[in-house]
């Protein structure tokens, strides 16, 4: 993004102990307190813990996938950490600064796309929503243009600055939001589901552009997402909660082990055929590739010439798919991710 002097931030990796724990959260809570209908005229107090007991530090330049199952309390903890709400209990810091007390001043040192929700002018074209951004976060004029320029440029928006915002599309919309998000170069940004509604062409764009500006810029990146495939692409460190509380934090390798998580491979063949079996080497093709076994895979479903193989998450699809192509008549494949709320529940399953 810009690299202008004159707003002294100095982004950059270093080792001071804001940078080590840039991020912070200690115990916090969020309770609401919500009133359902008993009677024809009573209602009875029932209290909601949305977020409960979440401990977690965040160094300066990481990218950080925060995952869960719908109402886990992803949502509520991005906005106590924007300063939208204030937490019922525990403490939390972002940058040094408390979100809850000082959410104006928060306001210029972060970004926040949620992916159901727009930051632009609905009626105004694009272009005009980030004039108005450009003044109300102050951004010098030479940095607000080196910021657009290349936001254009790498989200592909060329052709959609003149064009309101309600006549584009969910995906067109969600570039749009990104790039609202980085006009004034945030140190830290909030993504929440940056990629629905976009294609596989975009999605790649966008990844490509959120590792960019990472590198360049340590820009700080919580990313909350059911997509594992932009976790896998851009996170090294995955937490994972559910119920409100902290199920897991580490590699996603390490979610795939503890909730034993199987990826499915969608085979179509050019004909009707048995159960691949990769064990026995038994395939029309069989001997035909070099080293590898089927060890953890087994067919689980198949249609006609289409067969759906599971196997482990946390182990590499590029040689069971060398082999599949090796020894049988290979028309296409796709390989489908694990569900994020079924690598919960095995979770919860395996857990003593």
């Amino acid at each position: 993004m810009g690299t202008d002097t004159d707003t002294g931030t100095g982004i950059g990796r270093g080792g001071t102990g804001e940078d080590a724990d840039f991020i912070v959260l200690d115990g916090v809570e969020k309770v609401f307190d919500v009133r359902r209908r008993t009677g024809f005229l009573r209602r009875e107090r029932h209290e909601v813990r949305a977020v409960d007991g979440i401990s977690f530090r965040v160094p300066r330049g990481e990218m950080v996938g925060y995952i869960g199952p719908n109402g886990a309390g992803k949502s509520t903890t991005i906005k106590m950490l924007t300063g939208i709400l204030t937490p019922s209990g525990g403490s939390l810091r972002v940058a040094g600064i408390d979100p809850s007390r000082e959410r104006t001043r928060l306001a210029h040192r972060i970004g926040v796309v949620f992916g159901q929700r727009t930051t632009l002018w609905w009626d105004l074209p694009l272009r005009d929503s980030y004039r108005l951004m450009h003044r109300m976060y102050r951004i010098p004029d030479r940095r607000f243009r080196e910021n657009l320029d290349r936001c254009v440029e790498l989200l592909d928006l060329g052709e959609l600055l003149e064009v309101p915002v309600r006549q584009l599309s969910l995906g067109q919309r969600m570039r749009g939001d990104i790039a609202a998000a980085l006009l004034h170069d945030p140190e830290v940004l909030y993504l929440d589901e940056p990629t629905i509604g976009l294609d596989v062409i975009s999605k790649a764009k966008v990844r490509q552009f959120l590792r960019d500006l990472n590198e360049e810029r340590s820009t700080t990146v919580l990313l909350t997402t059911h997509d594992l495939t932009d976790i896998e692409q851009l996170c090294k460190r995955v937490m994972v909660i559910d119920h409100g509380r902290l199920m897991y934090d580490g590699a996603l390798a390490g979610l795939h082990e503890v909730g034993e998580s199987e990826r499915t491979l969608v085979v179509d063949l050019e004909r009707e055929l048995p159960p691949i079996d990769l064990d026995s080497g038994t395939g029309p093709g069989a001997g035909a590739a070099a080293g590898g076994t089927g060890s953890g895979v087994r067919v689980v479903k198949v249609e006609g010439p289409r067969q759906w193989l599971s196997f482990p998450a946390s182990v590499s699809a590029a040689p069971l798919v060398a082999r599949i192509a090796a020894e049988y008549p290979l028309v296409d494949l796709s390989v489908r991710e694990p569900d994020i709320e079924a690598v919960i529940a095995k979770m919860y399953a395996s857990a003593p």
